[in-house]
């Protein structure tokens, strides 16, 4: 079984993402439902920004690791005194009395300055595992923006596929009534027909100029709401290849729910992104117990100075000025308004809130497979009868067609046998492509990837 979910690793993703320019245009004259996916895994926007999210928190771990360490820093301060109505002046450097007439004086300091937080109760620690926790979250959102882009590039391609069909119905229904509302006017011209009814006859072809023209204007929304998907804006010439569908693909077997939510209970991103968020919670209440903890710092440092009011030498000013220092600082948390209890208190809640949504997160994915489920269920038996019913309806709709051609039939049974067999058409088009779409997604969540 091919598992999509955990198979789509930052890695693999971060490759789709330069294997083609962003502003490169393909030159597919058909676009497959695969072409579709792969384009869009390498150049949906959405899903770059959750790539650049992962970057980040990548960055952020290692500089979590980073602050394990001391610390060291170089400083430098340099000055100019000018003291016009001075006569004197008195430079204490180095403990050495020296006097100077100069107006103008020059000192400088210089020093070099270690810090290292040597224990704040492990909180530092904890930093580090929430970072490296943080950047396997982010992995699972990629995996999840990749899913949610692939399952709408499904949606909208079987979208597609409906209204090409519906386009072609239409256009056949309206050269029916062309050809019916012709033999009307021949019929009204010999006397055997009534002008009225040649007035339904036009007004039903006006009916279904507007139907051809409606399903076109809706397949071509359709293809811009998936151009967009992929950043495909620009690109005028969008078609979709058709597959090959027989019944044996809409009536196929359903897997069990039960093994479906399996499966996806194990897989799915954003489950591991709810249990992962746990996780994370149970170490933010671990760095918040920790804030009662003592912390303990050592700093040390080098420094030196130099002044032009001194007579000596600079290197010698900097070797008798040079000063070494090293500190142990202690800080115990006695009273601090509240502030550890709360955070304590609050981490508490958090952690409690994410158990929540991983119980919120499986609800709605059971929830979910037994939507498609039911939907394909019921489209597989809407199809199959749908099916009997339009050669029905075909079949009524010729013995009417002949019938009226005789004067045995009025023009309104005519127009409604009519209607009845657009109906059926319609009916079938729709069960056809919509067990079509949740057999597939059932299929996606169980473990395989998409396709029709």
């Amino acid at each position: 079984m091919f598992s999509i979910f955990k198979r789509i690793t930052v890695s693999t993703l971060f490759c789709y993402s330069f294997v083609l320019p962003v502003t490169s245009q393909p030159t597919h004259s058909e676009w497959t439902l695969q072409n579709c996916i792969d384009y869009a895994l390498s150049h949906n926007i959405q899903l770059q920004k959750s790539q650049l999210s992962k970057l980040q928190a990548d960055a952020d771990y290692e500089q979590s690791r980073a602050g394990l360490w001391p610390t060291l820093s170089a400083s430098t301060n340099q000055n100019v005194s000018w003291r016009p109505f001075s006569e004197s002046t008195v430079n204490l450097s180095g403990g050495t009395f020296t006097t100077s007439s100069r107006e103008v004086s020059y000192n400088g300091s210089y020093g070099i300055n270690a810090n290292w937080q040597v224990w704040n109760g492990g909180i530092n620690r904890q930093n580090v595992k929430r970072a490296k926790l943080n950047t396997k979250i982010a992995e699972e959102s990629i995996t999840q923006t990749a899913n949610t882009i692939q399952e709408q590039i499904i949606q909208y391609y079987v979208q597609i596929l409906y209204q090409e069909e519906a386009v072609k119905v239409n256009k056949e229904i309206l050269e029916s009534s062309q050809v019916q509302r012709d033999r009307a006017k021949v019929m009204v011209d010999v006397g055997s027909l009534a002008k009225a009814d040649l007035a339904q006859m036009e007004a039903q072809v006006s009916q279904d100029e507007y139907n051809v023209v409606n399903s076109e204007v809706t397949l071509s929304n359709t293809k811009l709401q998936l151009k967009q998907l992929l950043e495909l804006v620009m690109l005028e010439d969008f078609n979709v290849a058709v597959p090959v569908i027989d019944d044996n693909k809409v009536l196929s077997p359903l897997p069990s729910k039960q093994e479906v939510y399996q499966h996806a209970r194990s897989h799915r991103p954003e489950i591991s992104e709810a249990e992962l968020n746990i996780e994370s919670s149970k170490i933010d209440l671990n760095i918040a117990k920790r804030g009662y903890y003592p912390t303990i710092s050592l700093t040390a440092g080098v420094g030196s100075s130099n002044s032009s009011a001194s007579d000596d030498a600079i290197f010698r000013q900097l070797k008798n000025n040079m000063n070494n220092t090293l500190g142990l600082s202690v800080s115990v948390p006695i009273f601090d308004g509240k502030q550890n209890r709360t955070n304590v208190t609050k981490a508490k809640l958090a952690q409690q809130s994410s158990e929540l949504d991983l119980q919120h997160a499986e609800q709605e994915l059971y929830s979910q497979i037994e939507t498609y489920w039911l939907n394909a269920k019921n489209a597989q038996q809407q199809y199959v009868y749908s099916k009997s019913n339009l050669s029905s309806q075909e079949a009524s709709w010729e013995l009417l067609d002949a019938q009226f051609s005789v004067g045995l039939k009025n023009i309104a049974e005519l127009l409604t046998g009519k209607n009845n067999l657009i109906q059926a058409r319609q009916s079938l088009l729709q069960a056809k492509y919509t067990a079509l779409l949740n057999i597939a997604l059932l299929r996606f969540y169980e473990g395989y990837k998409l396709e029709l």
